[in-house]
């Protein structure tokens, strides 16, 4: 059991991505099925095409960004709830003046992210 607050969670870039970050809220360590991150992406950043081995199931705090998710693309908002199947490809771009925010959740299992394109 834990109670922390998103300010005390440190953010971490991820490599793969352009003005993305990652918080890691609740991790694999401290709860035994589903690890919760909360990710902003700033204007004019995305993540390119990629798959992970791993679902997401996903809620979008605040901002806008277009999601692509197979051959179907997105625009997505603050209320937004999005899944996309393990091994589907998926992408994001902000498409706001603002910081794109979501939470993201994934069972605790082996994962692997793979760039389609960047």
């Amino acid at each position: 059991m834990s109670v922390k607050h998103i300010q005390e969670v440190a953010s971490e870039p991820v490599p793969d991505g352009v003005g993305v970050s990652k918080q890691v809220l609740i991790s694999a360590g401290e709860a035994p099925n589903f690890a919760m991150r909360c990710f902003t992406i700033q204007p004019g950043g995305s993540m390119p095409l990629h798959t992970n081995l791993v679902e997401h199931e996903q809620f979008v705090l605040n901002g806008t960004a277009r999601v692509i998710i197979g051959e179907e693309t997105f625009e997505v908002q603050a209320g937004s709830v999005v899944f996309i199947p393990a091994g589907a490809t998926h992408a994001y771009t902000n498409t706001g003046s603002g910081a794109f925010r979501f939470l993201c959740l994934i069972p605790n299992r082996e994962d692997k992210t793979v760039i389609i394109s960047g």
